[in-house]
């Protein structure tokens, strides 16, 4: 058997690999439609989506438009596929210039078509940054600094979503009204717990139940100014977004073509080929990374114990996604914030494990970047604290600044795997031994 680590990277590929979207898309492609076809799309998936569409729409039919994704995220082109649409990259998590432009570009794509063309939108995780176009008396500047308050606030995917939906001009199913009376075909690669398609990427092209209200909650809910026009907009509900009721709804067509449960499962099947059994504990897990760890931790010590259902060896596996609450003001000793969920869930769950023999962990994110740094997570071992101890490198002070990223570099345990070009959320799986082969 694989050593655990060769293990635990192996599923972890293998869970990518089930959501690409050159092994997915082709088969909910619509059938090419008598008029044009306009192709949008955005999110960290989005250039591997557009290259999976070129390849697989028929020669002879026509096929343009744009999408955009994170800098340095766009992949290699596949060998003999001709270029048919513009991929075009911008800024992520905090959106810059670059996605305010492809965002007003997109919106003009779809506008003046008649209800014999057709929108194909490809839509990833990530989009809401990548298309920024905010509502009038909101600067891009103020919408940057809104996006980095709610990021380090603590606040879930679907509370950052439902603020972004209505202070946007594209987001929140706008995108598909400025289409119409076109149909909207939306293909879509989940990032998002319980698979909303209106929370992924910030729903562009689909209806959204959420409301203004909703969205001033939240920003009331972690102390997050707006400028006073905005505000009133909002609390006047001058900024509601079309919701499920809406007419337009019946020309559009949404299909999930990959999602976390997906690649969850891909990596329990493998798993189980490889002879270690696997638990899926669930694919929309949320909270603190600290927090999700620490009962990771717990489940993995009672099956250590011999109690429990969890037989070992066996693997659990986990996906969702996960909060690191940062707080402002920076850290009082002025040290940087570095390393994302991922790296964040593993040190936390290195100190809770706290030496457990036989258990080992990799937690990473599907899209290959975990928060801004290069890594798309890191692996804990039995002996991760001692290594560090050691090396005279504290577990619990770097957690308490959030610096998780330079903790498992200083060991060597940082997983990195470049882009992945796709993005199906957090993979967490810790594997109980005993185990054959070397740590």
């Amino acid at each position: 058997m694989a050593s655990p680590r060769a293990l635990l990277a192996h599923l972890y590929r293998t869970a990518v690999e089930r959501a690409m979207p050159q092994r997915q898309l082709a088969a909910h492609l619509p059938a090419p439609p008598r008029g044009r076809t306009v192709v949008v799309g955005a999110g960290k998936a989005a250039g591997a989506m557009a290259h999976a569409l070129e390849a697989a729409w028929p020669a002879d039919a026509p096929l343009s438009g744009c999408v955009v994704t994170r800098y340095g995220h766009t992949p290699p082109r596949p060998p003999g596929v001709p270029a048919r649409l513009q991929i075009v990259e911008a800024a992520h998590p905090v959106p810059d210039e670059a996605g305010l432009q492809a965002a007003q570009r997109l919106l003009a794509s779809v506008q003046g078509l008649g209800p014999d063309d057709l929108v194909i939108a490809l839509i990833s995780g990530g989009g809401s940054a990548l298309l920024a176009l905010p509502v009038e008396g909101l600067a891009l500047t103020a919408l940057q600094a809104l996006t980095r308050a709610l990021l380090a606030s603590g606040a879930s995917i679907g509370e950052m979503n439902t603020v972004r939906k209505h202070l946007s001009r594209i987001q929140g199913g706008r995108l598909a009204l400025a289409a119409a009376p076109a149909p909207v075909w939306t293909l879509a690669i989940s990032d998002v717990p319980g698979d909303d398609p209106a929370v992924i990427a910030s729903g562009p092209t689909v209806p959204d139940a959420s409301t203004a209200a909703d969205a001033l909650a939240v920003l009331d809910r972690y102390g997050i100014a707006l400028p006073d026009a905005v505000r009133a907009d909002l609390a006047a509900g001058r900024c509601e977004t079309p919701k499920p009721d809406h007419p337009r709804w019946a020309a559009c067509t949404t299909r999930l073509i990959a999602t976390p449960h997906d690649a969850l499962q891909a990596a329990a099947r493998e798993a189980e080929r490889l002879g270690v059994r696997a638990y899926v504990l669930g694919d929309a897990i949320e909270g603190e990374s600290r927090e999700v760890a620490r009962v990771h931790a717990g489940l993995a010590r009672y099956a250590r114990q011999g109690r429990g259902p969890f037989q070992a060896p066996c693997v659990l596996l986990s996906g969702g996604e996960t909060t690191v609450t940062v707080g402002t003001p920076p850290q009082a000793d002025g040290a940087p914030a570095r390393g994302g969920r991922a790296a964040e869930f593993a040190l936390g769950l290195a100190l809770a494990l706290d030496g457990l023999a036989d258990v080992w962990a990799l937690a990473a994110d599907t899209d290959g970047i975990d928060g801004t740094e290069d890594n798309a997570g890191a692996f804990v071992t039995p002996d991760t604290l001692a290594r560090a101890r050691a090396l005279g490198v504290s577990a619990r002070a770097h957690l308490d600044r959030h610096d998780s990223y330079g903790f498992f570099a200083a060991l060597g345990d940082l997983f990195v795997t470049g882009p992945t070009h796709t993005n199906v959320n957090d993979f967490r799986a810790v594997l109980l031994g005993p185990v054959g082969g070397r740590p």
